[in-house]
Order: C-alpha cells, then sequence, then structure tokens
C-alpha cells in the first residue's frame, strides 16, 4: 500500500502556514501550559500520577514513529492537526494503482493470491476481487503458473455469476416499480417492461422477455439468488433451476430449491436438469403435467440464421410422443437412402429429409440421377422477396444479398435461390436502389411473371453455381454484353419509386387512414423490420403504424408511417412511452425511464 509521508519542504506554502500559526499560537500556547500544571498538580495530589516502573516497561521496544517529525519535516511538528492535513493534501503525490496482486506472492501450497489455497481463491466475488483479478491480469497472465491462471479462471466465473445477480435484480427491480405504476393506475406500463429493457441492453424482444422472466423468477428463489450472488453456481444452473421450478407453487418450490442446491455446485447443468425434473415430478405431479401441457399451447417452428451462414429451422415446445416419433422416422428415412447409395453422414441425410419433406416433395427426388451425386435442391413456393445486385446475378461477382425475413445470403446461395424463383411464373421480381451505405433509396417492382434474363446460351435464371462470368468494364466479351444488354432493357421496363429521405415532399401522402398498397410496400422496403430497436419482426407480418396518431393530425405518408409489430405498437401506446419520426424512417423513442433510442432504414448488405 502506499504510504502517506508528505513532499519535500516547499519553502512558500510552509512560511505561509506557519504566518497563520504564530500570531496565535503564543497566547493559545500559554493557556494550554497552565491548563495541563493545573491538570498534573491535581492528578499529584490524588495520588494517580505515578511513573511506569522499570518492570512494567520490560519487553516494549520504543515506537519510532511516535516522536515528532525530524530533519527536513521537523516543522510540520509546529503545525496544528488541521493545518497539517492542509499541508498533506497540498502536497499529495497523484496516486497510482495499488499492485496488490504482487505483494501476495505464493509460498508453497498455503501461498495467498489465486493458487490453491490463496486468500484470492476462494474470495467472495465483489469489487475486492475484482480488483485483485484486475490487476493479476494488468500484470500479464503469462507470469501466472498454472495454479495461479486456474484460481484467476475461477474467479472470473464468480465475478460473472455476482454481476449477473447484479443486473438480474435491477431487473426485478424495475419490473417492481412498473408493477406499483400500474397498480396507481397507469394502464399497460409493466406490460412492456420487457420491451424497456430491450431496447436499453439492445435485445430482441424475446431475449429481453426472457431476462426479465430470470429476474422474476430468481426473485421467488431467494436462495438460489443467494448463491449466484456468493458465486456458489453460475447463471446457467441457476437458470436451470428457476426454469425446472416454474411450475410449483411457492411453498414446493421453496423445499425443492433447498435441496437442489445442496448438490448443484458440483453439478454440471444436465445433471442439475435431470435432478431438479425428477425433484419436481416427486414434489407435486400434476403441477408438471400442467405446466408441459400450457408449454405446448405455445408449440411453433422456428428459423433463424446460424453463425456460418447457413439456416436453421425447428420445431419448440412439441408434444413428447410426437417429437420422438418423427425424430425416429427421420432415421429411418435417411437410413433408406444411404442404402439406396445416396453419399453422406447421418446427419446430413436426416437433414436433407427434413427439409424434402417440410417443401412437398417425395424422399426419392433426393436421390441422384445414374452417373451423378446429389439430388436437386428444393424449389421455393409463395412469395420469397430476394434482393441482390445484378452483378451477383450475372455471376460477375459474390457480393451479398438478402432475404426478407431472414438476412444476408452469400451470392452463390443467391443464384440457387434465384433460380427458383424464376421457375415460379408467379413470382414478383423487385429491385430495390441503394445508396453507398446500404439504405434504400428507390424501389420499383416487375410485372409478375417477368424474371430476370438468364446468361447467354443458359435460358431463364442466373448462372448455376460455379460458373461465373468474370467480366469487367474493359474486357465484356460478346455473350456478356448481350446479357448486359438485356438486364439494361428489363430494369428500363420498372418504374423506380424515390423513397423520401432527408425530407419529405408528401407527393404520395393518402387522404385517409390506411394507406394504399403501393405506399405500404414501399414503407416495408425501406424498414424491412419492426422499427422497434432490436426487433426482427419482418415488416410484412407487423402493422404500418402512424408515429403521430392520425386522429391527432398525423399524415398518412412516408415521414409518418413505420412497421411495428402488434407487441411494440401496443407499447408504443402505454403509459411513458413516446415516439417520434423526425425524418422518414428514423424513429426516435423514449421510454418510461427518460432513455432515448433510435432506429433507422434497413441496411441492405452492400
Amino acid at each position: 500500500m502506499r504510504s502517506r509521508r508528505p513532499a519535500p519542504v516547499d519553502d512558500g506554502l510552509r512560511e505561509a502556514l506557519l504566518a497563520r500559526v504564530r500570531s496565535a499560537a503564543a497566547s493559545a500556547w500559554a493557556c494550554q501550559d497552565a491548563e495541563l500544571d493545573a491538570e498534573i498538580a491535581a492528578l499529584e495530589a490524588s495520588g494517580s500520577c505515578t511513573v511506569p516502573a522499570v518492570a512494567e516497561l520490560a519487553g516494549l521496544a520504543p515506537d519510532p514513529c511516535a516522536g515528532p517529525p525530524e530533519g527536513t519535516w521537523g516543522w510540520l511538528a509546529d503545525l496544528p492537526g488541521p493545518l497539517l492535513d492542509e499541508y498533506l493534501a497540498a502536497t499529495a503525490e497523484p496516486p497510482g494503482p495499488q499492485q496488490l496482486a504482487g505483494l501476495w506472492a505464493h509460498t508453497g501450497r498455503y501461498g495467498c493470491g489465486f493458487a490453491a489455497g490463496g486468500v484470492a481463491d476462494e474470495l467472495a466475488p465483489g469489487v475486492v476481487l475484482a480488483g485483485l483479478a484486475g490487476d493479476m491480469a494488468a500484470a500479464g497472465l503469462d507470469r501466472c503458473s498454472d495454479d495461479e491462471l486456474i484460481g484467476l479462471l475461477r474467479a472470473g466465473r464468480r465475478l460473472a455469476s455476482w454481476s449477473a445477480w447484479l443486473e438480474l435484480s435491477a431487473v426485478g427491480e424495475l419490473m417492481e416499480r412498473r408493477l406499483a405504476q400500474e397498480a396507481a393506475g397507469h394502464a399497460h406500463v409493466a406490460e412492456h417492461a420487457d420491451a424497456e429493457i430491450a431496447a436499453a441492453l439492445t435485445l430482441t424482444g424475446r431475449a429481453g422477455g426472457r431476462l426479465l422472466d430470470q429476474a422474476m423468477a430468481l426473485a421467488r428463489l431467494p436462495l438460489t439468488a443467494r448463491a449466484l450472488a456468493a458465486g456458489a453456481i453460475d447463471v446457467p444452473r441457476a437458470m436451470v433451476i428457476a426454469d425446472e421450478l416454474s411450475g410449483l407453487d411457492d411453498g414446493h418450490a421453496a423445499a425443492v430449491e433447498q435441496r437442489l442446491l445442496t448438490r448443484a455446485a458440483g453439478q454440471t447443468t444436465s445433471q442439475l436438469r435431470a435432478a431438479a425434473r425428477r425433484a419436481v415430478l416427486a414434489a407435486d405431479p400434476a403441477a408438471a403435467r400442467a405446466r408441459q401441457e400450457e408449454a405446448q399451447r405455445d408449440a411453433r417452428v422456428e428459423r433463424w440464421a446460424e453463425h456460418a451462414g447457413t439456416a436453421a429451422l425447428a420445431g419448440r415446445d412439441l408434444p413428447p410422443a410426437g417429437a420422438l416419433a418423427a425424430d425416429q422416422h427421420l432415421c429411418e428415412l435417411a437410413r433408406s437412402l444411404r442404402a439406396a447409395g445416396l453419399a453422406g453422414t447421418m446427419d446430413e441425410l436426416r437433414a436433407q429429409v427434413f427439409l424434402a419433406l417440410l417443401a412437398g416433395q417425395p424422399v426419392t427426388s433426393l436421390l441422384p440421377p445414374a452417373g451423378e451425386s446429389g439430388g436437386p435442391g428444393p424449389a421455393p413456393s409463395g412469395t420469397v422477396n430476394l434482393t441482390m445486385p445484378l452483378d451477383t446475378w450475372l455471376g460477375l461477382s459474390d457480393s451479398p444479398g438478402e432475404v426478407a425475413g431472414f438476412g444476408p445470403l452469400s451470392g452463390e446461395d443467391c443464384r440457387r435461390l434465384g433460380e427458383g424463383m424464376v421457375a415460379n411464373p408467379q413470382t414478383r421480381w423487385c429491385l430495390t436502389v441503394t445508396d453507398g451505405h446500404g439504405h434504400p433509396v428507390a424501389h420499383g417492382c416487375a410485372r409478375p411473371g417477368r424474371g430476370l434474363p438468364g446468361p447467354p446460351g443458359g435460358g431463364p435464371g442466373p448462372p448455376p453455381a460455379g460458373r461465373r462470368h468474370r467480366a469487367n468494364a474493359g474486357s465484356v466479351g460478346p455473350g456478356a454484353a448481350v446479357v448486359l444488354a438485356a438486364v439494361l432493357a428489363w430494369v428500363a421496363g420498372i418504374r423506380l419509386e424515390w423513397l423520401e429521405s432527408a425530407g419529405c415532399t408528401h407527393w404520395r401522402e393518402w387522404g385517409g387512414y390506411r394507406p394504399p398498397a403501393s405506399l405500404q410496400h414501399l414503407i416495408r422496403v425501406r424498414n424491412r423490420t419492426c422499427a422497434f430497436p432490436g426487433c426482427g419482426r419482418p415488416a410484412r407480418r407487423c402493422d404500418l403504424d402512424h408515429s403521430r396518431p392520425y386522429h391527432r393530425g398525423g399524415r398518412t405518408c412516408e415521414c409518418n408511417l413505420a412497421p411495428l409489430c402488434r407487441r411494440h405498437h401496443q407499447a408504443k401506446q402505454a403509459h411513458g412511452w413516446w415516439l417520434e419520426q423526425p425524418r422518414p424512417g428514423v424513429l426516435t423513442w423514449t421510454t418510461p425511464s427518460g432513455r432515448r433510442y433510435t432506429t433507422r432504414a434497413t441496411s441492405y448488405p452492400v
């Protein structure tokens, strides 16, 4: 620790302080001396003032810090306490980092620090442990022994648990306040607390709701919350307990919680979940059955983009018996394809069967023709809103495109999807022009059934995967020139509508409440998803909301319309919420806490 030692003498400051002392020092000290003499005389008269015997002083060494300052700092002895503190504050050196971890060197198996048996190895999470871990990291992890590194890793997990407890406690307190406001007459303010949390943490609506559910579940389980705050269990274990006990009443939940926590720290999440499920079934079988039935009413199929650029499609909250039967059926069909000679692992074959069945194709369509390996990909049906650069379509580049409601696609996947779309005469083709930042500035749609021209000699549709036309402005071959001319003719047949951006001319403003289909389409091109921060619901499944209500003079125009999912449409109308659209496509939300969040028009891949 840094000692509080006076700095070298500052002559000007010394003289100024001493001058303040001299004027009153003589009379004050004379008065003090008189009082002290009187006190000593009274003590001597009563026999209470005696000199310690030598035996009483035996073994006591003199304290070197008990005497007055000497040498350079001797003059400080003349200062009263308040002036001494003033001098020390005026001449103190700037505080520097306190390297505590370095002072706690490891010495044997019982050494201090983060090694096994050290003080920090089992220290409760909080600001002290965070400071020690930060010092250790700042000194360089390469200087740690393996033992100390494991201790630091364990400390990081305890700190993460403590931090999560702090976050969830704050969420729970916010929800309690919103519930109190709703009880006081502010309708629906608690109902949209998850949206307020999602905006603050840049989460999706589902993730914000999940965080709120976790916080409320933790508030119901005080022992689990205490174990999380102490770092005895981590967040995944705490959430396993909260999830599995959600269907129990308070009495059963408290009993099962106490039983689970005796072993939770030494169990993996899978082991803990199995133990919790058994305990819940034993405690209240009817509650477990009711929870399952309630979850099945939320059965759904979800689609999302995976990290590697692939996609996922999954059924959630399905009846267990039906899900097991379907899974077994996939295995049987995959084995039959393998027996028929189709190459691939069982996982790959199961995935192909899964997609074929859902796309309405017979499984036999996956078998390759004689002499080929691999079957055709599923052709899309219905309307798929694909946006991609023309040079990607022509095979001149692999710039990414985008599918509404899904996200970015590689150039090759865009071309494959486009092949199936061109084959459908009912496909609606649209062209979106973007600026240098990928924001849409103009949009137009081709007539139904009119697909993009294909490559020379290739028939309708884009070039197949692996077939590239590496042309550039200086070396355009005859075939590529024909394609470019056809594309330009195709583009010329589309009427482009310029989107309002910095300001609004209101030339597409509609006189009624419900906007016409053409204006709705442009709004949903400009904002491809719900305009609430973090919400990914596709605009085609959202309401078109008037940012300023229509009955209060709001225009039915690009500068006052935006897609909002039903959930966030209702949040906008709740107490404490406010929405503005200062520019077309730019929306500013104000939440009940007074925080402001801004969303902008969709940014397409560029």
